[in-house]
């Protein structure tokens, strides 16, 4: 079992950064890939970033390509999400999610740990 804890979300004016961590314990392994999803109000879950364990190949969602960062220390089981230029529609919960594969998927089915999640509130 993997249990992963999100930190860093918290209120940042437009154009201003976050940097969102994600710590893994448990059952950890550098093989899973890793992947940010968020969600707000009224709105399903989406995927925001992805990284792969063996290569760090990563994916973005359009939406955040060219502001967003994800990056991974597997030294220390900890995958970052460096957001810069936020915009008010960036504004959600958002979710780190461990998969068993080393592969980066776009779809929540595909991840089996999930955080609780951290709270990003971007003001205009």
């Amino acid at each position: 079992q993997v249990q992963l804890v999100e930190s860093g979300g918290g209120l940042v004016q437009a154009g201003g950064s976050l940097r969102l961590s994600c710590a893994a314990s448990g059952r950890t392994s550098v093989s899973y890939a890793m992947g940010w999803f968020r969600q707000a109000p009224g709105k399903e879950r989406e995927f925001v970033a992805g990284i792969s364990g063996s290569d760090s190949r990563t994916r973005y969602a359009d939406s955040v390509k060219g502001r967003f960062t994800i990056s991974r220390d597997n030294a220390k089981n900890t995958v970052y999400l460096q957001m810069n230029s936020l915009k008010p529609e960036d504004t959600a919960v958002y979710y780190c999610a461990g998969a068993r594969l080393d592969i980066i998927a776009v779809i929540t089915s595909w991840y089996v740990y999930w955080g609780q999640g951290t709270q990003v509130t971007v003001s205009s």
